[in-house]
């Protein structure tokens, strides 16, 4: 089943959070991670908090009324509440195939109407249900699939509850074997004659597993002291606990084993099958192995590490050749291991679908783990499970679906010179909050995702200017549609601003996401920079292009792959030039740019200044028409030299 909508209420700094949704939309419903983004102190360690109580995994899941309740409110609780305790947390769910499967087949395909149910918890002991049944239609679903005579099945007709059918099959008299059947039937599915008996035991309410990013498994551990506290463990004691039985022993049992050897073995096969998971996910450093020893406690040791037996876990480092305390070792790679080992346990413990409520995950982490935490949420956790994580951190903002991302703030509202209105916490549903403190990770966020892909594309090629973009365009398109070899359409040209600009481009657009390739012009005094792109590590080998290598001359820009005699017609045609006015082509293999920049410093001042992007644009909108006009032989050679530099391109995508 699936939890799509909660609201808290009446808990810590939580008022009335609103009703909010876990799901996103219709199109999204197989969606199963969402992330409540919100400020320090907004109330989202108290949002999570209160959810876990619905059916935790480990500890209480009582409400303390003296403790939680609002303390601004207290005094007035009997006056707020007065048909009885306050109601905290309100859960939707939904029925999935298999659940839904399993409940017809028990009510009947009327007995249960709706996918839908409801479970409330508030500061009394128990979870509140609320299903729909429609009882008419269980008891005829019951009547029409037993065993019975016409008669009998007359005699029980009149029923329409499942306490009057109860009462009809214990009339006294009745010896019916088929009636007797049916009786024991409803004594063993519907205890009490209860439909929620029933419900309840073929649908199983999902887990709650709460995990901070304060809990982690401590470097050491005294198997004296937690073994004292085994009845009220600590959250870090859970974790080793964990870690113990994915190892197949208990702390009792590796305190009696006699054989180092034997739990240190024990412990280490966790450890690795842990650490495979881990570093599938963990790209800071993939050289990490968690070891463990057991010894005795030294004299000299900190208490309780002093004496008894103590386990003591390291990482090693296999670049440094070195061990160091795991508490030591980086946080994020403490929580990280620390949270599969709880995790492990927990989903073999509790078998089937289990709710994660992950307070600030990825806190301690870089932002590139941060996004590698994100794609196991969604690859290792979101199939099977559903996630819940609060973080004020743009990089564990799911880019790519902002409508996963909920807000947290603590609203309060001041009105001229008032005392400020406090309306505790509050969780919307749009991502667009009035407070830009809650909103800037989503701004943040998505200002970062906006520079990886509003210019760019997943294959995209740098060049210096956007008269380029025209050329390479155009010539695409005469070569399509010559039925020959054009540019890939999975290319996405973009403009890097020139030559000295393309390395910062590279470094700000060049994420893991992007496949980039660079075309650049090739002049005097550019040598060496180009040469500085090609052996930065920026970039794929092979993946930087000049002009001069299609135009066949020493120094080149992409104008020159059009070849003289063109570029200068079209710079007369884009500028009207004629006459004694009109460029002509140059007597050398020098850059036609240059030459027609040169030219166009003589020309009156009523002609238009030169610009590179003019013969671009004439070009782009009057492709045919120029192209047709131009000698057939010079246009041949220029679609050849294009030609070849497009299918170089392809062949880094193919």
């Amino acid at each position: 089943m699936k939890l799509i909508k909660a609201r808290v209420q009446n808990f810590r700094s939580i008022e009335d959070s609103n009703e909010f949704s876990i799901e996103f939309s219709d199109a999204d419903r197989d969606s199963n991670v969402t992330c409540f983004v919100g400020k320090n102190e907004a109330g989202k360690t108290a949002l999570l908090t209160a959810l876990y109580r619905v059916n935790p995994v480990f500890g209480d899941s009582t409400f303390d009324k003296e403790r939680e309740y609002p303390r601004r409110m207290f005094a007035d609780y009997d006056e707020r509440h007065p048909d009885g305790d306050a109601v905290v947390v309100t859960t939707r769910w939904r029925l999935d195939a298999e659940d839904r499967a399993a409940v017809q087949q028990r009510f009947g395909r009327e007995g249960v109407p709706s996918d839908e149910f409801t479970v409330e918890r508030g500061y009394g002991s128990k979870n509140v249900w609320q299903v729909k049944f429609n009882q008419p239609a269980i008891v005829a679903h019951l009547l029409g699939t037993a065993d019975l005579h016409d008669e009998e099945r007359k005699a029980l007709a009149s029923a329409k509850t499942l306490a009057d059918l109860e009462a009809k099959l214990g009339t006294p008299g009745d010896d019916s074997p088929r009636l007797a059947a049916l009786a024991a039937r409803m004594k063993e599915e519907f205890p009490e004659a209860s439909p929620y008996n029933a419900f309840w035991a073929v649908v199983s309410l999902p887990k709650f597993m709460l995990f901070s990013q304060y809990q982690r498994m401590e470097g050491q551990v005294s198997l004296d002291q937690i073994q004292a506290r085994l009845k009220n463990p600590t959250d870090n004691d859970q974790v080793f606990l964990a870690l113990c039985a994915m190892a197949g022993t208990t702390v009792a049992e590796a305190a009696s084993i006699n054989k180092f050897e034997s739990i240190v073995a024990r412990f280490e096969s966790a450890s690795n099958k842990i650490s495979s998971e881990i570093f599938s996910y963990w790209t800071q450093n993939r050289y990490l192995k968690v070891q463990f020893r057991l010894d005795m406690g030294q004299p000299g040791d900190a208490a309780p590490f002093n004496s008894g037996r103590i386990v003591r876990t390291r990482v090693y480092n296999e670049l440094h050749e070195v061990t160091v305390p795991f508490d030591d070792r980086s946080t994020g790679f403490v929580w990280f291991f620390s949270f599969l080992a709880l995790f492990s346990q927990v989903k073999k413990q509790h078998k089937g679908q289990i709710v994660l409520l992950l307070d600030e995950p990825g806190l301690s982490l870089h932002g590139k783990a941060q996004a590698d935490l994100l794609r196991y949420f969604k690859e290792k956790l979101a199939p099977s499970h559903q996630v819940l994580y609060t973080t004020h951190s743009p990089f564990m903002v799911p880019q790519e679906n902002l409508l996963a991302c909920r807000t947290v703030e603590d609203e309060i509202v001041q009105r001229d010179q008032q005392k400020p209105e406090v309306h505790g916490t509050k969780v919307g549903s749009d991502v667009l909050s009035t407070d830009k403190d809650t909103i800037f990770p989503l701004q943040a966020a998505l200002g970062y995702e906006i520079t990886q892909s509003l210019f760019v594309g997943e294959h995209t090629l740098i060049v210096e200017g956007p008269s380029d973009i025209l050329f390479l365009k155009s010539m695409s398109e005469e070569l399509k549609a010559q039925k020959k070899a054009f540019l890939d359409q999975r290319w996405t040209i973009c403009p890097g601003g020139g030559i000295d600009r393309v390395p910062a481009f590279i470094s700000l657009f060049g994420g893991n996401k992007l496949h980039l390739a660079v075309l650049t012009d090739f002049a005097t005094g550019q040598k060496k920079r180009v040469d500085e792109i090609r052996r930065s590590q920026l970039l794929r080998a092979g993946h930087v292009f000049s002009a001069d290598a299609y135009a066949a001359q020493p120094e080149a820009d992409i104008e020159d792959l059009l070849g003289a005699s063109i570029y200068t017609a079209l710079v007369n045609a884009t500028y009207g030039l004629k006459g004694k006015q009109a460029l002509k082509a140059p007597g050398g293999p020098g850059r036609i740019v240059k030459h027609a920049e040169d030219h166009c410093r003589t020309l009156p001042a009523d002609i238009s200044e030169f610009d590179h992007f003019g013969p671009a644009a004439y070009l782009a909108e009057n492709r045919k028409a120029f192209l047709g006009a131009q000698d057939q032989p010079e246009v041949t050679a220029a679609l050849v030299r294009f030609e070849k530099l497009f299918n170089d391109l392809n062949a880094l995508i193919k």
